[in-house]
């Protein structure tokens, strides 16, 4: 028999509590399910309101992965959808706005993905993100040294800037931005990814093409368009261990001289959330909001 809960007044049916997703560590669904309840109060602070895409890997990161952005089968009633524009017409996609969606949501084991804008204003970015990508032999050290010199480069334009992990191979930054249409940012941020290369060009390579990345850094700017998503913070990854992409501080950024340092797997965060709290907690302050600089208005 499933196993129902009541969470927030709302039943939820959860299924295979025992199935390990993780079997280097052998880390159960149910532990998956557990890990999202404890981190809720900092995850769905940025989640809320971001129409959500889902990578599902219900065998483990061996299986079969699938990602959809539509609204699933057998989505209960009342977790809230939004209406999403897309160039084949509108859709819905599904909003985690409390603890009850969340859970329905982690039982069906996916990694969280959002976009850099929310459900009442689609395509206004109130976000920038650079997704710094280590071609190997470059680990997430190589990244640190890339971020270095982009936070110095993003505060020069007045912007405050946060990282993550991004619980695979490399890190995030993050800025928050008054709502700005998608495509001004992805040209800011693409002119950021060339700066970074002409000033880097042995650390850092600013296109995708797969001959030019080993042993640099990718800085991908791609993520800021409209219709891209990034790994939500706190989210797991379908990796081998249950690593999670996690927030970090400058000084471990800059601390980071093996890429063991900076891998955080699910046991990690309630210890640092109790150490730091949230560290991306100023991204939902549209106090630290910024417009983007006047050179990049046009």
């Amino acid at each position: 028999m499933t196993p129902i809960t009541e969470v927030e007044g709302r039943r939820i049916s959860l299924s295979n509590l025992e199935k390990v997703i993780y079997p280097a560590s052998g880390f159960t669904k149910g532990e998956v399910l557990h890990y999202y309840a404890g981190t809720a109060g900092a995850l769905l602070a940025h989640l809320v309101d971001r129409p959500l895409s889902f990578l599902r890997y219900p065998d483990g990161p061996d299986g079969q992965r699938f990602f959809t952005k539509n609204v699933l089968p057998g989505t209960p009633e009342w977790v809230r959808t939004a209406e999403v524009p897309r160039s084949e017409g509108p859709t819905r996609q599904i909003l985690v706005q409390d603890l009850a969606s969340l859970m329905w949501a982690a039982n069906l084991v996916t990694e969280f993905h959002t976009p850099q804008w929310r459900a009442g204003a689609p395509g206004q970015a109130d976000r920038l993100v650079l997704d710094l990508d280590p071609g190997p032999p470059a680990t997430v050290v190589e990244c640190c040294r890339a971020a270095l010199w982009l936070r110095e480069r993003l505060t020069a334009d007045g912007f405050p800037v946060y990282a993550k992990t991004s619980g695979s191979k490399g890190l995030h930054l993050l800025v928050p931005l008054e709502p700005t249409p998608s495509e001004r940012v992805s040209a800011y941020a693409k002119s950021l990814a060339v700066e970074a290369e002409k000033e880097l060009p042995d650390l850092v390579v600013h296109r995708m093409t797969r001959s030019l990345r080993p042993g640099k850094v990718f800085v991908d700017f791609s993520q800021n368009a409209a219709a891209k998503t990034t790994a939500a913070p706190y989210t797991l990854r379908a990796r081998a261990e249950p690593t999670a992409s996690t927030p970090v501080t400058w000084a471990e950024i800059e601390a980071c001289e093996e890429p063991d340092r900076l891998v955080f797997t699910a046991d990690d965060i309630a210890p640092r959330l109790r150490t730091h709290g949230d560290l991306l907690g100023p991204l939902i302050n549209l106090n630290n909001a910024r417009p983007l600089p006047a050179r990049a208005a046009r």
